[in-house]
């Protein structure tokens, strides 16, 4: 089989750019595209983009792309793909799919098209009278049929990437992985600045920006389907996972608070803090955005706070924007980067950001305000 092949990174609107950047530091070249970045790469790159990629949604495996506007033209064009390439004989594979502005717009129809497709080309290839077994490793294929392109991909990923595998218990509203990562990302924080998140919750933004502070690969501690498929050899796995632990930087010092005025939550986010590794490193507190106390220069606030969407929250969350805002105004040489969905946030914290940008936190259309502070002594 060619040793390249391509890959697409998914992502959530908004941050195609900061997974793309992700990409092209693992050394790939990319071409972005709305919700995805597709790049050509070696089988290598499965694993190392699993293991590394802090803000794409999936990793998925590009098996073909075809013009398809009838049901004959789906079938043969998925059996002319080289599906036993990948699929093992005793592979799993179940079709979902979508269709967006399309001729074939039936997905259930469309699914049970390529699933019987794929099903007759790997019967044929691997010499077998019945229906194939699925009883092996799961390769979870999708059908996706944009302007009549349809687009055969395998997810190597499985669960989401954003399932680290740390979180023991979480908030009402609780922030992606991969978008509390992609907000840290978003500012120019090094690890010799001071951190905090006031309203910090089960503890995400703080937790990610520690495995970014110290280089750990957020995908150190879970599995992935793809690990035991037969056309990756376990080298590349071996060979990821321990470039991993060399890059690790675990001695790296950091001084990142999380903060919260529920005590319930402090508690889950000191228990996901330890399922992840990393011990004692964050301090967490228990307080209110009025005792939120600052004792040193150039330090980043990274937050998402509540939005006060829900009938009777906008004058508590209003008044936590005012005392916020009066708090940062003694410490101007500090950054301050703000998720909300509250439209007058700049107007009760008093003061407009230096940036602005639009982020999709799940379906809620939120705002990236960021404040770069003055730097003292730099």
């Amino acid at each position: 089989m060619a040793q390249k092949i391509k890959l697409i990174a998914t992502a959530a609107m908004g941050l195609e750019a900061v997974v793309a950047n992700e990409v092209r530091n693992l050394g790939y070249e990319v071409q972005v595209d709305n919700g995805k970045v597709i790049f050509d790469a070696p089988i290598s790159a499965i694993p190392r983009c699993n293991l590394w990629l802090r803000t794409a949604d999936r990793i998925k495996l590009v098996v073909g792309e075809f013009k398809a506007t009838t049901f004959d033209e789906l079938f043969e064009g998925t059996k002319a793909l080289p599906w036993e390439n990948y699929i093992s004989e005793d592979g799993q594979f179940p079709v979902s799919g979508k269709s967006v502005k399309s001729t074939l717009h039936s997905v259930p129809d469309c699914q049970k098209i390529v699933k019987k497709s794929i099903a007759e080309r790997l019967k044929i290839k691997y010499g077998m009278a019945s229906k194939m077994p699925e009883t092996g490793d799961m390769y979870k294929v999708e059908v996706s049929i944009l302007k009549d392109m349809a687009l055969l991909t395998i997810d190597t990923s499985g669960v989401g990437l954003h399932k680290r595998g740390y979180r023991v218990g979480q908030g009402e509203a609780p922030l992606k992985e991969t978008m509390a990562a992609a907000l840290v990302l978003l500012t120019n924080w090094q690890p010799e600045y001071t951190l905090i998140d006031p309203f910090c919750g089960s503890g995400t933004i703080a937790i990610e920006a520690a495995l970014i502070g110290q280089n750990i690969a957020p995908g150190f501690n879970r599995e992935f389907d793809s690990e035991n498929w037969k056309f990756i050899r376990p080298k590349y796995w071996e060979e990821a996972f321990l470039e991993a632990e060399d890059l690790a930087k675990y001695d790296e010092k950091l001084e990142i608070i999380g903060s919260d005025i529920d005590h319930k939550m402090i508690t889950v986010a000191k228990e996901n803090s330890l399922e992840a590794g990393l011990g004692e490193l964050i301090t967490w507190k228990q307080m209110q955005i009025s005792d939120l106390s600052i004792r040193n220069d150039n330090g980043y606030i990274i937050g998402n706070p509540p939005y006060g969407q829900r009938l009777g929250d906008q004058e508590t969350v209003i008044q936590i924007y005012q005392e916020f805002g009066n708090i940062m105004k003694k410490h101007p040489s500090w950054s301050v980067y703000i998720l909300t969905a509250f439209e007058e946030f700049e107007k009760y914290y008093g003061q407009k950001a230096t940036k602005k940008r639009k982020l999709f936190n799940g379906f809620i259309k939120t705002d990236y305000y960021q404040y770069f502070g003055k730097k003292i002594g730099e």
